[in-house]
């Protein structure tokens, strides 16, 4: 079973505290998580965060995962596909989503002004 995120009614999250860069991510990435706990050893469990990138900030290589991932860019923009280099790729802007199952190739990704994105990440609970 996944992990229970507890009952959390509406609250302001504290936006210039709790963040930290990913292993692995450029610096000028960072995550706060906001609910949940996802184990990726076990592969199991659930979590929502919020992921920022500062401006011109870019990944170089393409992302793949074992988990579902829900995300809702909030605000700024977001190229996807761009090469190492930062170049290229297709520009959303804020109020897109997407989603992805475990496995799916995505990214590199960039982004101009920065942006602020929430996303969901979930095993499958059938194969945990």
């Amino acid at each position: 079973m996944g992990f229970d995120k507890g009952h959390k009614e509406f609250h302001t999250l504290a936006l210039k505290e709790g963040w930290e860069t990913l292993p692995g991510y450029p610096p000028g990435i960072q995550q706060k998580i906001i609910a949940g706990l996802l184990d990726e050893k076990n592969k199991r469990g659930n979590r929502t965060r919020l992921l920022r990138f500062e401006p011109g900030v870019y990944t170089t290589a393409p992302f793949v995962h074992e988990y579902w991932e829900e995300v809702f860019l909030v605000s700024g923009d977001l190229i996807v596909g761009n090469d190492a280099q930062g170049n290229g790729g297709e520009k959303f802007e804020g109020y897109t989503y997407a989603v992805r199952p475990p496995g799916a190739y995505h990214g590199p990704f960039k982004s101009e002004k920065g942006c602020l994105l929430l996303e969901t990440h979930y095993y499958d609970e059938k194969s945990s």
